[in-house]
């Protein structure tokens, strides 16, 4: 890490400022955290994305770092990455509206199992749930694969200042915490069919086994399987099941829907500071 604050302390505050070492300190923790597949976990990750931003603001604050981003040559630079964080701020918008509408497909579906419809009833209805996620999952995918256009061009070399170097760093991490938010709630169900006949290397198993735990911990996964099940078991005693899960899915999805309201307030902060600075 001594290598990093020393490259970054020519238009950066002091190696030893504190806002430069709580951005480093925040960048390895959301790094070392960038496998979290659980909604408290993911929604500890979009709080501390949203303080690692409130410490890029403050960094902005500094005259030195505005004197570096208003350099001309950053100017490239610069846009590329307010570029990048408006289609961040477009995955956020689509992950809350996918939230929502899994939300209102959930406690639409609650509200039908609180008047015991009929089996076949319940079984449209049932239908009509999973219709409405597999449209939300073609939205989310089409955020995924704009999420990795943002990181192809993170990943495109060239000659940074520091202060780019830390605006890079930031936006890179906020990519990885913004997937794991919309894999989490799109993420198909594990393919539980297997040759029997193959031999599957323990490699291949603790990696099957890594996914079945996902599965249990994901809340929205459950309450999809669980409605699922209902159907192709045609047993209606399995809907007190259905019912538990919508309810943890919908608990959920409202901690993940706080956790995207306040970092994309954040991000929104910290691209109007950018852009007021450059166009000083």
């Amino acid at each position: 890490m001594a290598a990093s604050y020393h490259a970054r302390s020519n238009n950066l505050p002091s190696r030893q400022h504190p806002i430069v070492s709580q951005i480093d300190e925040n960048l390895n923790r959301l790094r070392a955290s960038q496998s979290a597949s659980t909604s408290s976990s993911i929604g500890h990750n979009l709080s501390g994305l949203k303080d690692l931003h409130k410490c890029v603001d403050v960094l902005l604050q500094f005259p030195l770092t505005q004197q570096a981003l208003a350099q001309e040559k950053q100017r490239e630079m610069v846009e590329e990455l307010l570029d990048g964080s408006l289609m961040l701020l477009d995955v956020c918008t689509t992950a809350k509206d996918a939230l929502l509408q899994t939300k209102e497909c959930t406690q639409e579906l609650q509200s039908i199992l609180r008047k015991r419809c009929g089996a076949e009833g319940l079984a449209n209805e049932f239908r009509k749930y999973l219709t409405s996620r597999k449209a939300m999952k073609k939205a989310i995918c089409k955020a995924l694969q704009n999420l990795k256009h943002i990181q192809n061009k993170l990943s495109t070399p060239g000659e940074n200042g520091a202060v780019i170097s830390v605006l890079r760093d930031v936006e890179a991490v906020t990519i990885s915490v913004l997937e794991s938010v919309l894999s989490f709630i799109s993420r198909p169900e594990a393919e539980s069919k297997s040759s029997r006949w193959s031999l599957v290397s323990k490699l291949m198993h603790q990696k099957k086994e890594m996914c079945e735990e996902e599965q249990k911990a994901n809340e929205i996964l459950n309450a999809e399987a669980a409605v699922r099940s209902c159907i192709k078991s045609k047993n209606m005693k399995h809907v007190e099941n259905v019912q538990k899960e919508l309810q943890s899915s919908e608990l959920s999805i409202q901690d993940l829907e706080e956790g995207l309201e306040t970092l994309s307030r954040r991000m929104i902060k910290t691209r109007v500071t950018v852009l007021n600075i450059i166009s000083c």
